[in-house]
């Protein structure tokens, strides 16, 4: 029995990686037969060894810890006013008309069309980042919490009140967790926008950060260092997805849609 859960365990790690090894391998065969020309893609041996050259120099750490600080700094300052709102509105009827409205208007503008603007409101310093990534990780979590909150069976709102349950113990104990499935998918929609925001943000406008990297070494035409900077990008972005299956996994025992998984 713990042999065949071990070699679960085993092949629930490995699994999700298949395929990402697979295309690195098909990659590399393609740049050493020459089908892809390194001034286009190089292999990944090549980026390797940038990687290596960047460890060497110590920038990758700093340009990494900025990236990933002013990732979720963002996301903290969008998602938490994000919460809050949806909360407000999907729990008063009265908040939502007047607030709604506003809202929906403000999603339907791409955040990321908005950069000249906000360059010239915060210029390329910090806060411009911030708010593009606090806009854009903002309306996901509104969205899910605002439907989460709406969705909760009122037969089970109904039975908390039969056994004594009100305010603010009725919320915590029925409401939210029975929201909580659709404010997690929220989290992890916006943590992939997240990402998407702050690479933009930094391409344009930054001094520091894996954005600023890559900008600089394309000016260089160091592709390797641009791969390279791209696939960083994409290892944060699955690590965060990571983070979030985690607390879903552990705040979703008891749901109908994750028992299956936990077994």
């Amino acid at each position: 029995m713990l042999a065949n859960r071990t070699a679960s365990l085993s092949a629930r790690f490995w699994e999700p990686w298949v395929i990402p090894i697979l295309v690195l391998l098909l990659w590399q065969i393609l740049g050493l037969s020459g089908w892809l020309s390194e001034r286009i893609l190089p292999t990944p041996l090549e980026v390797l060894k940038a990687l290596y050259g960047v460890i060497q120099d110590g920038t990758i750490f700093e340009y990494v810890a900025v990236s990933t600080k002013r990732a979720f700094l963002g996301f903290l300052i969008g998602g938490s006013i994000a919460f809050v709102i949806g909360l407000l509105n999907g729990i008063f009827p009265i908040a939502e008309r007047y607030i709604d409205s506003s809202v929906q208007m403000v999603r339907t503008i791409p955040h990321l069309a908005m950069i000249p603007l906000v360059i010239m409101w915060f210029g390329i310093g910090e806060t411009s980042k911030l708010f593009l990534v606090s806009l854009g990780v903002a309306f996901p979590i509104y969205l899910n919490t605002f439907h989460g909150i709406r969705s909760v069976d009122p037969g089970l709102v109904e039975m908390g009140r039969v056994y004594g349950l009100k305010g603010f113990s009725l919320f915590t104990k029925v409401i939210l967790p029975g929201a909580l499935a659709n404010i997690l998918l929220g989290i992890r929609f916006s943590l992939g926008i997240m990402w998407l925001s702050l690479i933009v943000a930094e391409t344009i406008a930054a001094d520091s950060g894996i954005g600023y990297m890559a900008t600089h070494a394309r000016e260089f035409m160091q592709m390797d260092v641009v791969v390279l900077c791209v696939i960083l990008y994409a290892l944060l972005g699955k690590l965060s997805d990571l983070a979030a299956k985690y607390f879903e996994n552990r705040w979703l025992k008891w749901h109908h849609n994750y028992i299956q998984k936990a077994k």
